[in-house]
């Protein structure tokens, strides 16, 4: 199944066109014609078929003919992760967090990023490219960029976690999940948090975490975490 996105649409629409790139993707490489059936999913849970009624290459237009809303996980994952230096790491992290399963992103700047700006709009794609290849009807949110500090002041209903490879006093994440809660993990940069960071972190109720006895890059350790919250979640629900 190949599944398109569309974030305009609702479960009131009952017909639209798509933009002129993807008309044009649809109808000439695709070679999709009048009557055939696109799948469809806006990003936020609902899964719609599409009737094609109209089939230009500047210009396809088609009718919603049945839709349903996806189940949503039992968790709640948000992963604030340090910008790494080259920008092919973030992205790949994107892509494959996104295929394991994650609710929301926020690129946090640390005392040891090399990295300060990250590209948004290139990030998005990245995620709704990652949601479609993997048929998921959830596209994870990407926050804006925010500093270490205004980060952690925030507010949160959730359990919160700091992963680091300082060598303190650090409980195993694994052991520390718990199902069908949410979860926010900090994930720092190639040089790791700074131990100010981390005294910072724990004073505003954030819990020392390891991933593990290597050390990770920053990538790695974000894909670790995303994997270790799914695979607990699926084993205590009996999955």
């Amino acid at each position: 199944m190949q599944l398109f996105y569309n974030p305009d649409i609702t479960e009131n629409t009952a017909q639209f066109t798509f933009p002129k790139e993807e008309s044009k993707h649809i109808v000439k490489v695709l070679r999709k014609v009048s009557g055939d059936t696109l799948i469809i999913t806006n990003g936020k849970g609902w899964l719609f078929s599409a009737e094609i009624i109209l089939a230009k290459i500047n210009k396809c237009t088609a009718q919603i003919i049945s839709k349903e809303i996806q189940p949503k996980r039992s968790y709640n994952l948000h992963l604030a992760v340090a910008p790494t230096k080259m920008n092919d790491r973030y992205e790949w992290f994107l892509e494959k967090a996104t295929e394991i399963g994650i609710d929301s992103i926020t690129p946090i700047i640390c005392d040891h990023s090399e990295r300060k700006f990250i590209k948004p709009e290139r990030f998005d794609r990245i995620l709704q490219s990652a949601m479609k290849q993997s048929l998921n009807c959830y596209l994870p949110k990407l926050n804006n960029v925010l500093s270490f500090k205004s980060f952690i002041n925030q507010e949160f209903s959730s359990s919160l976690f700091i992963a680091h490879c300082e060598e303190t006093q650090r409980k195993s994440l694994k052991g520390e999940i718990k199902a069908n809660t949410p979860i926010t993990i900090m994930i720092g940069p190639e040089g790791d948090f700074s131990p100010k960071e981390i005294e910072l972190a724990t004073k505003n109720n954030f819990i020392p975490v390891t991933l593990g006895e290597t050390r990770l890059r920053t990538e790695t350790a974000a894909i670790v975490a995303c994997h270790s919250v799914a695979f607990t979640n699926e084993t205590l629900n009996g999955q």
